[in-house]
């Protein structure tokens, strides 16, 4: 794979796939961080998965830079999740002390998908909320003549 090749960003369903399957170089991860906020700027993905199934070496740079992507996205406003890490990668991370704090892993893609779909912003869960108990003109009118009659 030459140096200036992209990692590919695949749409899905409103998430991003980005599935990293060759070693990468800085400039590799450099032009992945850029493609992807460029891509959530552009899309407006809900969730955003980094599969590293693909991945036969993590060193600390690229496991910090996966998790700085993560981040980015979760600043961004889009819900992220990494998959597919290899358990004798998973070894080495903890061995190497470095850890993937406020990112969540699945264990694999399809995991991962399942996470972002089951998961509904607090928001969207307050206005459902609402929306299944509509309030109307007239129960408005009610409730304000029961407190006047109340005062009476």
């Amino acid at each position: 794979m030459k140096e200036t090749s992209r990692i590919p960003i695949i749409s899905l369903h409103g998430n991003l796939i980005i599935s990293i399957q060759v070693a990468m170089s800085d400039r590799m991860v450099q032009l992945l961080k850029d493609d992807v906020t460029q891509k959530i700027e552009q899309e407006r993905p809900a969730g955003v998965v980094i599969d590293v199934s693909g991945i036969n070496i993590m060193d600390s740079y690229i496991s910090r830079a996966i998790r700085d992507l993560c981040i980015m996205a979760s600043l961004m406003g889009v819900r992220t999740a990494i998959s597919g890490i290899d358990p004798m990668i998973a070894v080495t991370l903890v061995e190497m002390g470095i850890g993937l704090e406020g990112v969540k892993t699945e264990r694999d893609l399809e995991s991962a998908l399942e996470f972002l779909g089951r998961q509904v912003p607090a928001d969207e869960e307050d206005l459902s909320a609402l929306l299944e108990s509509p309030v109307t003109e007239e129960d408005d009118w009610v409730h304000l003549l029961d407190e006047v009659d109340t005062q009476e």
